[in-house]
């Protein structure tokens, strides 16, 4: 078939660098399900708790490059890993071990294998999602906080909706070379370029890698996704802390959603400045400090 893909604006996480800085240990998370490629870096001093980075849809622990000395620096141990059927994490090949649930779970078993001190979430994006999903199900037992970063209520903004589908439609009898293909070729045409070569040969090989069912599971879940704010509020309304934060130029989904969600559970959006919609990667320091502050207030 033909792939058509539409994208003005890159809106994968774009890491400068393509390696983790010194000091970064490779590990394996055990989960009920999988063994997952994860990354940690503990502070040199005291450790104030964990911070578990989710990454989103195309994404990886790789997303989060930049952030991790930040966080470190601040006294956190800083943890992220490849969701089942990304990057480094292989998974099954078929579509059913690609729930929402399914994602769910497994990030509950990282923060029981991980937690040191209290474990504060981060997800990104689709990793926001799941999150989310997790920490309904577990009602702040495993969790000291959530933060939905750059994530919204809902199914993802209307502009990306051809692509999903594009890709729904594709997915899994289309290589994935052909696709990555495709979509570099619409990102550089619309201006984007990669920070190096090095970070150009990452995001292809890490492409290369997804489990095509699991992009297909995650493409239909954003495109879908029940809006489950007034469970979220409930949740928060026993003392469970969720914040909202995004980068000022988000747009993947609508700033307004994502400011609604904050209304409802009472408090105000933290906006990174000077980035779009991974300030993990485009505006890391500022990222970190706001993260810090919300851990500790």
């Amino acid at each position: 078939m033909h792939l058509r893909w539409d994208r003005t604006i890159h809106c994968v996480s774009t890491p400068p660098s393509s390696t983790f800085p010194d000091g970064v240990e490779y590990i394996s998370i055990t989960t009920r399900r999988a063994e997952l490629a994860s990354v940690r870096l503990d502070p040199v001093g005291d450790c104030r708790g964990t911070v578990v980075l989710v990454p989103g849809f195309t994404g990886s622990k790789e997303d989060f490059i930049a952030v991790f000395e930040p966080l470190a620096e601040r006294g956190w141990s800083v943890v992220s890993y490849d969701q089942l059927g990304q990057h480094e994490s292989t998974g099954p090949d078929h579509h059913d071990a690609y729930s929402l649930e399914q994602f769910a779970d497994d990030l509950l078993d990282v923060a029981r294998e991980i937690g040191a001190g209290p474990v504060h979430v981060v997800g990104h994006s689709f990793g926001g999602l799941v999150s989310r999903h997790a920490a309904l199900v577990d009602q702040g037992e495993l969790f000291t906080s959530l933060t939905l970063f750059c994530t919204g209520p809902g199914p993802i903004n209307v502009n990306r909706h051809d692509n999903l589908n594009a890709l729904v439609a594709a997915l899994p009898h289309t290589p994935l070379p052909v696709i990555y293909q495709i979509m570099d070729a619409a990102d550089r045409a619309s201006g984007w370029e990669p920070p190096s070569q090095a970070v150009a040969d990452m995001l292809e090989s890490r492409f290369l890698a997804n489990s095509p069912h699991g992009l297909r599971s995650k493409a239909e879940i954003l495109l879908s996704v029940p809006d489950r704010t007034d469970e979220l509020v409930a949740l928060a309304s026993t003392g469970f802390p969720v914040w909202v934060v995004y980068g000022a130029d988000d747009d993947a989904w609508p700033i307004a959603e994502q400011d609604q969600v904050a209304a409802a559970l009472g408090i105000s959006p933290v906006v990174i400045p000077d980035s779009a919609h991974s300030p993990n990667a485009e505006n890391p320091e500022a990222t970190a400090a706001a993260l810090d502050d919300l851990f500790t207030r």
